[in-house]
C-alpha cells in the first residue's frame, strides 16, 4: 500500500468520525429532546409575565387572551425550531455544523450584543488561543530542553532532581497553581493582577502600527548577527530565531505606546505562568525517556564511534529518531489551546472559550455549544490528518512505504 493510499484511508476515516462526533454532539446538547421541552417551558413563562404586565391585553375577555396568546407562543415555538421532530432537527443541526452554520445563541450574546454563534466564539477565541498558546510553547520549550539535559546526564543528581520536580508539577492541575499565585503575586505580593482580562477600566488601544517600528528595527539587527554566526545545525537555527524573535517583541513591548497591548499581557503574565507551570514537567520527563530509548540503539554507538560530538549525535540522529511522538505532543498541545480551560479560566476570570463553554452548558445554549465542539473537532481532525502527513515525512517505516 502507498503512501497516497495510506493518507485517503486516514482523510476518509477521520472524516467519518468528525460527522459521527459532531452528531453525537448535537443529540447530547439538545438532551434528547429535553432541551426543546425546557425551552419551551421557559418560552411559555416568559410570555405569561410579558402579557400579565400588558393593560391592553387584561382588558381584554378570556377568550381574546388565550387566542392571542396561542397565536404569539406558537409563533415563537415555530421561529426557534422548537415545533420540529426530534431525529430531523437533528440531522438539520448537524448538516449545519458541517457547513459551519452555526445559527443563533438562544440565551448568550457578543460583546456588541449580537446573538450570532461564530460572533461570539471569535470574540472569545483569540483570547484563549494567545494564552494557552504562549503558555503550551514556553513549557515545550523548557521542557524539551531539560529532557534533553537529563538524558545526557542519567541517573545524576541533576536527573533525578528533575525528575521528581516533572512528576511533581504535572499531577497538580494549573488551577491550583493560578490559586496559590493570586494568593502570593495577587493579593500578597500585589505585584501582578489577580485576573480579568484588562484593568477597569482599560487603557485606551493604540493603532496597531505603533509596534512596527521597533519590531522592524530589532529583528534586522538580530538578523544580521545571526548572519554571521556558525550555525551548525537547523535545531541551533530555530533556538536562535525563537530568541530572536522574543527579544524582539520584549523589546517592542517596552518601546511601543501601545497601553492596552501591554496591559493584555500584563493580566495574562499569571495564568501563563501557571498553565506552563503545570505542564513543562510533561515535556523533560517525556523526552528524557524518548531520548534514552534512542541512545541505546546501534545507530548512535556508531555515530559516537565516527567521534561525532555529542551534540551532533543528539541533534542529528537521537532527537530526530525521537522527533514524531514529540511532534504529536505538541501539536495536540497546540490544537487544545483553542479550546481553552474552564476551571483555570474560572480561577481567573478570564473571559476565554473555556468560560463560554461553562457559560453556554449553565445556561443550556445548545447552539453554542454544538458551535464551540465543531470548531474543536474541526481543528483536531486536521491536526491528526497533518500528523499522518508529518508521520510519513518523518517516520522510515512509512517513508519505505513509497518504494
Amino acid at each position: 500500500m502507498g503512501v497516497g493510499r495510506y493518507l485517503a484511508r486516514r482523510a476518509l476515516f477521520l472524516a467519518i468520525t468528525f460527522v459521527i462526533a459532531i452528531y453525537v454532539t448535537v443529540v447530547i446538547a439538545n438532551g434528547f429532546g429535553k432541551v426543546d421541552e425546557i425551552l419551551k417551558a421557559q418560552i411559555y413563562q416568559d410570555l405569561k409575565q410579558a402579557y400579565a404586565r400588558n393593560p391592553a391585553y387584561n382588558r381584554l375577555p378570556p377568550e381574546e387572551q388565550a387566542r392571542q396568546f396561542n397565536i404569539t407562543y406558537n409563533a415563537t415555538i415555530e421561529a426557534q425550531g422548537l415545533n420540529e421532530q426530534f431525529l430531523p432537527k437533528t440531522i438539520r443541526y448537524t448538516a449545519s455544523a458541517l457547513q459551519l452554520k452555526l445559527g443563533r445563541a438562544t440565551q448568550l450574546r457578543s460583546g456588541d450584543g449580537s446573538a450570532s454563534v461564530s460572533a461570539i466564539i471569535f470574540e472569545r477565541l483569540p483570547r484563549s488561543l494567545v494564552l494557552f498558546t504562549v503558555a503550551n510553547v514556553i513549557a515545550a520549550v523548557v521542557g524539551i530542553w531539560l529532557g534533553l539535559w537529563m538524558a545526557r546526564k542519567a541517573l545524576s543528581p541533576f536527573d533525578r532532581g528533575m525528575t521528581v520536580l516533572s512528576v511533581t508539577t504535572f499531577v497538580v492541575p494549573p488551577w491550583v497553581y493560578g490559586i496559590l499565585f493570586i494568593l502570593v503575586f495577587g493579593f500578597g505580593l500585589k505585584v501582578f493582577p489577580s485576573g480579568g482580562l484588562t484593568s477597569v477600566p482599560p487603557p485606551p488601544p493604540a493603532p496597531l502600527s505603533a509596534a512596527f517600528p521597533p519590531l522592524i528595527a530589532i529583528g534586522l539587527a538580530l538578523a544580521g548577527y545571526l548572519a554571521n554566526k556558525h550555525v551548525r545545525t537547523k535545531y541551533r537555527l530555530i533556538g536562535y530565531g525563537v530568541m530572536a524573535a522574543a527579544a524582539a517583541v520584549l523589546v517592542a513591548w517596552i518601546l511601543a505606546p501601545y497601553d492596552y497591548f501591554k496591559d493584555l499581557e500584563w493580566h495574562m503574565i499569571l495564568p501563563a505562568t501557571a498553565v506552563a507551570f503545570s505542564v513543562f514537567g510533561s515535556w523533560s520527563y517525556t523526552t528524557r525517556n524518548l531520548v534514552l530509548q534512542v541512545m541505546d540503539e546501534d545507530f548512535v554507538f556508531a555515530a559516537r564511534a565516527r567521534g561525532l560530538k555529542e551534540r551532533d549525535v543528539l541533534s542529528k540522529y537521537v532527537l530526530r529518531t525521537a522527533s514524531p511522538p514529540i511532534v504529536t505532543s505538541l501539536a495536540l498541545t497546540l490544537a487544545a489551546a483553542w479550546t481553552g480551560a474552564i476551571i483555570t479560566e474560572t480561577v481567573f476570570n478570564y473571559p476565554g472559550l473555556g468560560a463560554l463553554f461553562f457559560e453556554a452548558i449553565s445556561l443550556q445554549d445548545a447552539p453554542v455549544v454544538i458551535g464551540l465542539t465543531t470548531m474543536y473537532a474541526l481543528l483536531l481532525v486536521v491536526t491528526v490528518f497533518l500528523l499522518d502527513l508529518t508521520y510519513s515525512l518523518l517516520d522510515p517505516r512509512i517513508k519505505a512505504l513509497r518504494r
